[in-house]
């Protein structure tokens, strides 16, 4: 399905939320310990799917290992430093590697501001680091979950602000660049402003695990396959099924019945 590796991850009907989250960031956490070796550089995105799997690794020693910050943390209200550093230093700490971290907002108030940091050589050092990653981890931020996406519920961004993207047709984000539900995200205002990668600068890695848990991502994670962010998805079965039947209604929806590429 969308030209990806799928893991679905079995979860009992009656699970909660967070115990799905629980079995779905343990396989992820073997999973990428199992991919990592000597030399590679390592990309994540934070967010509480991420830091469910930093406390989830298997430990592998290794050498040379780099684990770089995607996107960047700060909002108006926190540095978001105690927050990401814990869960950097859960995955140094499991593979022996070196920390860089991406001391920049999740979103700059303008784009201008942006600019001017990207020029920065501290700061373009990480991002080349980051976008010359061997493998890529994140989730899917999702507007309502049960499990709140970080980026909703930490003070990120305005109910206001979240109303006009949902208007817009936005349903989530893939390392805090929202998307809409047909995968787009280029014309959206606030992309200008977000530090983290785009799906297309996400393209570039070999490899790039999205690990998303819960019916509640379905819309979301359908939009963010659609972008071409993903190469491997580890995903509970009820998600997997959700995101099945989001594909079907779309295709049915369109003229003729094109079928969308898979």
């Amino acid at each position: 399905m969308y030209n990806v590796r799928v893991t679905i991850v079995p979860t009992p009907q009656a699970t909660t939320e967070l115990r799905r989250l629980e079995k779905v960031a343990s396989v992820a956490g073997a999973m990428i310990s199992e991919a990592l070796e000597d030399g590679m550089t390592l990309g994540i995105a934070w967010g509480t799917t991420v830091s469910a799997i930093s406390e989830r690794l298997v430990p592998k020693p290794l050498e040379r290992v780099t684990i770089v910050q995607l996107n960047g943390a700060a909002n108006p209200v926190t540095t978001g430093i105690p927050y990401v550093g814990e869960l950097l230093g859960n995955f140094g700490r499991a593979f022996g590697a070196k920390i860089l971290a991406f001391p920049v907002p999740a979103f700059f108030d303008y784009a201008s501001t942006r600019a001017a940091m990207w020029r920065e050589r501290s700061i373009a050092a990480v991002r080349d680091a980051g976008r010359g990653a061997d493998i890529a981890v994140f989730g899917v931020g999702a507007f309502s979950a049960p499990v709140a996406s970080h980026v909703y519920a930490g003070g990120y961004m305005s109910g206001e602000e979240v109303l006009r993207l949902r208007r817009d047709g936005v349903v989530g984000d893939v390392c805090t660049v929202l998307v809409r539900a047909n995968g787009s995200y280029a014309d959206i205002e606030i992309n200008s402003r977000a530090s983290g990668p785009t799906p297309a600068e996400l393209a570039r890695i070999p490899r790039r695990i999205c690990v998303a848990a819960g019916p509640a991502k379905a819309t979301a994670l359908a939009g963010v396959l659609r972008s071409g962010a993903v190469t491997d998805l580890i995903v509970d079965d009820e998600c997997a099924r959700r995101v099945i039947e989001e594909n079907e209604r779309r295709w049915h929806a369109r003229p003729g019945h094109a079928g969308i590429a898979e």
